[in-house]
């Protein structure tokens, strides 16, 4: 069974690894550098919630998410939201509990919307997930995200009411 809790630092490894696995595909995060211990702990400890997600069958950290404003002051309603499933987990639901638990997350601490601001267009998985969970698509913006290989693909905009 899969549970998500709270980040603590004394998952910071798993957190991390989980973390720089995305950041070193180049195809999904904004971030170009990995998070060393000290730089990811300050990290998921600054976002509203980092969310860790275990599978209690073998004690094992299989995902993380951050939870955090999308904006500031007349915008600070807004949540945003980045999803991280160890890459060999892929295709086992789990990143639909974490997107799930986030939206609880983002109610619980008063957020009425939890936008995404940069969903690859090829990311097809992720699109289809937030499709059946009720996200809109606000369109797309022509080569708004650069992969590692350097090429701009588009990436797609979406928000959900909470």
């Amino acid at each position: 069974m899969i549970i998500v809790q709270p980040y603590t630092q004394e998952k910071i490894k798993f957190a991390i690894e989980i973390w720089n696995e995305v950041v070193r595909g180049g195809i999904a995060f904004p971030q170009e550098n990995e998070l060393d211990e000290v730089e990811g702990d300050k990290f998921f400890k600054s976002q509203s919630f980092t969310g860790l997600a275990e599978d209690t069958d073998s004690g094992e950290i299989v995902a993380i998410y951050i939870l955090h404003p999308n904006n500031v002051g007349r915008c600070g309603h807004i949540s945003n939201a980045s999803y991280a499933v160890k890459k060999n987990l892929r295709g086992k639901h789990i990143g639909e509990k974490i997107v799930k638990h986030s939206i609880e997350k983002a109610r619980e601490l008063g957020f009425k919307i939890l936008q995404f601001n940069a969903v690859v267009a090829e990311n097809i998985h992720a699109r289809n997930l937030y499709k059946r969970l009720g996200f809109v698509e606000l369109g797309k913006i022509p080569q708004g995200f650069r992969m590692a290989d350097g090429n701009f693909v588009d990436i797609v905009p979406q928000y959900i009411l909470l």
